[in-house]
């Protein structure tokens, strides 16, 4: 199962006349960290920067000026989410942005069915929250340090490791299975891997009562007569 972790930084919060300016992306796998990710800053073809969220993100306009312009990337984009399940949190905000960005190319919009909303997720496991990134992360105990401002890639990097944790991934491959260890047997080369499988043993362990204690229980119990509770003959139908 692939799935895309994501996260946008826009110019301002309108969907309808803000515009995106940065894109970032993780990958996973069966709720895995694969390694590739997408990482983008956009020129929003005019649109300035807020104030407002400017001071949330800290991209400047002068940043983006060389930066190339979202219809340059989004064949790209569309590569790599292709027939991946898409997270984010409070999914509606990024969806939207996107949504407005594919519409003034021509573009259909993302399918809601991929869509998982982590915020959605998170407010079901933990109704009492609070829910926000950071929040997650000081719950599951992972390190936000350099979260100094929102920024879209390394905001992904950490809602990945909330997203395993609020959907119990880090269990996914636990189980009893052939795995492979170190050979640690007498005739094994050092440094040499063995493949080993759960098995029936071969013949069972011998009884760890001798026969004189077993023919000393067996008297004992004669004596009690049929109330010992080890007697079968005190055994009744119910």
């Amino acid at each position: 199962m692939r799935e895309i972790i994501f996260d946008t930084e826009t110019t301002g919060l309108d969907s309808g006349s803000d515009r995106i300016i940065e894109i970032g992306a993780v990958e996973l796998e069966n709720r895995f960290i694969t390694g590739r990710n997408f990482h983008v800053y956009i020129n929003p073809d005019g649109k300035e920067v807020h104030a407002e969220a400017l001071a949330v993100h800290g991209i400047s306009n002068e940043q983006l000026e060389d930066k190339p312009k979202f219809r340059e990337v989004v064949q790209d984009w569309l590569d790599f989410t292709a027939g991946a399940k898409l997270i984010a949190h409070n999914a509606n905000f990024d969806v939207g942005f996107f949504n407005a960005e594919f519409a003034r190319l021509g573009l259909p919009p993302i399918d809601p069915d991929v869509v998982i909303d982590s915020l959605s997720l998170a407010r079901k496991k933990h109704p009492m929250g609070p829910n926000s990134l950071d929040a997650l992360c000081r719950r599951y105990a992972i390190d936000n340090s350099k979260r100094e401002k929102h920024g879209a890639l390394l905001d992904s990097e950490l809602l990945a490791e909330v997203y395993i944790e609020l959907v119990g991934g880090k269990q996914a491959r636990l189980g009893l299975e052939v795995v492979e260890e170190r050979d640690f047997s007498a005739n094994a080369d050092e440094g040499e891997t063995g493949r080993v499988t759960l098995r029936p043993r071969p013949e069972p362990l011998p009884h760890r009562l001798s026969e004189q204690e077993i023919a000393a229980h067996a008297e004992l119990v004669a004596k009690l007569g049929d109330k010992a509770i080890w007697s079968a003959g005190t055994q009744k139908g119910g």
